[in-house]
């Protein structure tokens, strides 16, 4: 069981995009960072565990140079490596990256708009740190750009081009837990549902491709070599990384869902979607037949809210945290 905490409240409201709040947990202080997107700016909140101490900063979309656009933010999400953390905004007009408090940015990438047809909208969207030194990116032309991270400094450069996506990118995930040999350690996601798993490396390989069956998954993650994705019918699929052979459905919500994430020590997947609902559920595999087993531990209705963003706020799935569409304020659970 969880129970409702003190709500963290925003400068501004959320907008009504997929995988719209990104947590970040700073060890070894009693803080953790929130943002969310909305129109041309994120809102980023540093909050005290006991709820009391807040401070906000709010980052605005550019184009490239300083000039402030009227360019619209598609994600902001932190991305987590061995050697530094940094804040990663992706919009209509490109891919910013600052350091993880967003005071300074360190490279900002322009997508290339004359490669699109006149009537598709052009915007990056999926962000996710892997392979150690990585930074992945997706795009609305189903690109998933690789940038090469250095430990330090602004020398970030793009080392590769995934091009196995033909419709734009949903989501990206790395792997959370322990993934088995051969198992890949990074999904890509797109509006077509189609899903992809990789191996990272100084050269990406496609390890396994999962066919659309004619709906858009809109967030997805990945844990012990399962591959956990949420659909806009409402489904929680779990897959097998390494096959894509399909292992669970579960109908989790009655309407789109709009967010997914992992507890990487307890297997606990948390999903919120347009219905109003939140819900806990835990993973595993079965220790005699491998199978993988889902279990329902909690649902949580947050009333008249359509749901954009669920992310847990530590490693073990203790607390969650909430964002909904038009709401200017994130909603925290804590375990019971």
């Amino acid at each position: 069981m969880y129970r409702k905490e003190k709500s963290i409240q925003l400068k501004s409201s959320s907008a009504a995009l997929y995988n719209n709040l990104s947590v970040l947990r700073l060890p070894g202080r009693q803080l953790a960072c929130f943002s969310a997107v909305h129109g041309p700016s994120v809102n980023v909140v540093s909050a005290a565990a006991d709820g009391l101490g807040f401070s906000h900063r709010q980052l605005q979309a550019k184009e490239g140079g300083m000039a402030v656009s009227t360019s619209v933010l598609t994600q902001a999400a932190w991305c987590v490596l061995p050697s530094r953390v940094l804040l990663v905004l992706t919009s209509q007009k490109g891919i910013q990256m600052y350091e993880s408090d967003g005071s300074i940015m360190v490279y900002w990438h322009a997508l290339d708009v004359t490669e699109h047809p006149p009537a598709q909208a052009v915007f990056a969207r999926g962000i996710a740190a892997a392979g150690g030194r990585f930074i992945c990116v997706g795009t609305s032309s189903g690109l998933v750009l690789v940038f090469d991270i250095p430990p330090k400094g602004t020398n970030i450069t793009v080392s590769e081009v995934l091009e196995e996506h033909h419709d734009a990118i949903t989501d990206i995930a790395a792997e959370l837990g322990q993934a088995p040999d051969g198992a890949g350690d990074l999904v890509t996601a797109d509006d077509a549902g189609t899903l992809c798993v990789w191996s990272a490396g100084e050269e990406f390989t496609l390890l396994s491709k999962i066919p659309a069956f004619g709906c858009t998954c809109s967030s997805v993650k990945l844990w012990n070599g399962v591959v956990a994705a949420g659909y806009g019918n409402g489904q929680i699929r779990l897959y097998e990384a390494a096959t894509g052979l399909l292992r669970a459905e579960v109908n989790a919500h009655a309407r789109w869902i709009y967010a997914l994430d992992l507890a990487p020590q307890t297997g606990k997947l948390l999903s919120g979607a347009e219905d109003s609902f939140v819900h806990v559920w835990k993973l595993s595999r079965n220790p005699d037949t491998n199978d993988v087993e889902i279990e329902h531990c909690h649902a949580e209705c947050v009333t008249d809210t359509q749901v954009c963003g669920a992310r847990f706020c530590d490693p073990e799935g203790n607390s969650f945290a909430v964002t909904g569409y038009d709401l200017s304020e994130i909603f925290r659970y804590s375990q019971v």
